[in-house]
């Protein structure tokens, strides 16, 4: 079977929330994509590549692959610093 990654998407530069982050996507990696000399389109004959299944934990995502017998990878989500911030900072010089 084919090599798969499974992590949590980052949000986009269009999201200034952080809704909608807590789905975990099973990905498949593309071995060979190749040109498309007419277009200069990315395109592969794999159709896995087009395959992006999403699960609502880790969890179950790890279990689907073990199931299906999936060789994976977990690429963990990093740790988001919030630093706090007070309006009236911008005054106090």
């Amino acid at each position: 079977m084919k090599k798969a990654k499974i992590y949590k998407p980052n949000k986009s530069a269009m999201q200034s929330g952080l809704g909608k982050l807590d789905k975990w996507v099973l990905e498949f990696e593309t071995n060979d994509p190749t040109k498309n000399p007419l277009m200069g389109w990315e395109s592969s004959n794999d159709t896995y590549s087009e395959l992006r299944l999403e699960f609502s934990t880790k969890e179950l995502a790890i279990n689907y692959a073990k199931k299906k017998k999936i060789e994976f990878e977990i690429i963990e989500p990093k740790k988001r610093k919030i630093v706090k911030k007070s309006y009236a900072n911008n005054f106090l010089k």
